[in-house]
């Protein structure tokens, strides 16, 4: 019993001692309850639309106001008003609706009465609910129309003729497996550094470097460079056995992609490595990669759920999640191919974030070295 008592106060001192611990045992878990209860949402709402009236009468207007009473879209704000796909091709909308010229007249004249509808098959958990959103706001119009003008008035049906842009089978696999590479290159390239940064601090043979006084940026470097290498080849190994098995292949301009995955890749090694500089073991740089970088990256980068679904004021931590960024290339790379017009600012974000967490770690090396 006296062993047993011991070794119980000797942990609890232990665990007490180490902050990361506590906060991993404590805070951790209260925030990833807090991502789960507030971050996911299925209900899909505000949906970016770009309109395009060329009838431009009062039955249109009101048509399309009908589409708005749905409390699911909001006017998509675009760079370019003359196109209808261009917004789409930028991320800038996520449906483009184009009423044509005698839409009102064909209603009247009892002819079919078509418009177009071009949605973004990117974004495949949303493209049923749009279809079926816009499906419904185009029933309930005739239906009240009809009621207005006559019940037994002969009017022709309003067709709307949807498109998808870039998927059009809605495969899934164009929506996961882009998103997949985000997570994956996230994960694994940072669990490896971290668990090689705070290796040498458990068997304390960190000591022997710090009596040194090594300069803290080149040591950093070194010991990132091996695991960004290793990176690398995984990047290159998993989106090659996505391109044999799914069938996603680069489409478009590849030089974002190129420009970026190393950059990416560099920041995760960084936020591993920052990790274990500042653990005190190894099984505390696991717990703390899985738990800030995982559940932010599952459920804050858009990889499954829409991070307009996410409410205000938790969205804004999408902002410092990297796998964002990266996500949205990928599923413009592998999907879109719209290239650098679209993504130009995400190696800039990538390249920012790398000098956060390389001054982060740092920091810490510079607090830990042996004094004079």
């Amino acid at each position: 019993m006296n062993v047993f008592l011991v070794q119980m106060i000797k942990e609890i001192q232990e665990f007490r001692r180490d902050r990361l611990s506590v906060a991993l045992a404590f805070l951790l878990p209260l925030f990833s309850l807090l991502l789960f209860g507030f971050g996911i949402r299925l209900e899909s709402k505000s949906i970016p639309i770009v309109v395009k009236d060329s009838d431009n009468t009062s039955l249109t207007r009101e048509y399309i106001a009908r589409l708005y009473a749905t409390n699911m879209f909001v006017p998509a704000k675009v760079t370019n008003k003359n196109s209808l796909t261009d917004p789409i091709d930028r991320g800038e909308a996520k449906v483009a609706f184009e009423v044509p010229k005698g839409f009102t007249a064909n209603i009247f004249a009892a002819k079919v009465a078509p418009f177009k509808v071009y949605l973004d098959g990117t974004d495949i958990s949303n493209v049923q609910v749009l279809s079926n959103s816009i499906e419904a706001a185009n029933l309930y119009f005739m239906s009240m129309l009809k009621q207005r003008r006559s019940p037994d008035a002969d009017l022709a049906p309003v067709m709307p003729e949807t498109r998808l842009w870039f998927n059009p089978g809605r495969l899934e696999r164009l929506f996961i497996v882009p998103g997949a590479f985000g997570v994956v290159l996230w994960m694994y390239p940072a669990l490896l550094a971290a668990v090689a940064a705070s290796r040498e601090k458990e068997q304390e043979t960190i000591i022997r470097v710090f009596a040194s006084n090594p300069n803290p940026l080149a040591f950093l470097l070194g010991k990132a460079a091996p695991y960004f290498l290793i990176s690398m080849a995984m990047a290159v190994l998993v989106m090659t056995v996505g391109a044999i098995i799914f069938n996603v292949w680069p489409v478009g301009d590849p030089t974002p992609l190129l420009v970026s995955t190393p950059l990416y890749v560099m920041v995760s090694v960084l936020f591993g490595l920052m990790l274990g500089t500042y653990a005190s073991n190894q099984t505390t740089a696991v717990q703390a990669t899985s738990s800030i970088g995982f559940f932010p990256c599952l459920l804050l980068s858009g990889f499954v759920y829409p991070i307009s679904n996410i409410p205000f004021p938790l969205s804004l931590f999408s902002i410092v999640v990297p796998a964002r960024y990266f996500i949205e290339l990928t599923r413009d790379a592998f999907v879109r191919g719209t290239g650098w017009s679209a993504v130009w600012y995400v190696p800039l974000v990538l390249l920012g974030f790398c000098v956060v967490l390389l001054g982060l770690s740092w920091l810490a090396l510079r607090r830990m070295q042996v004094k004079d």
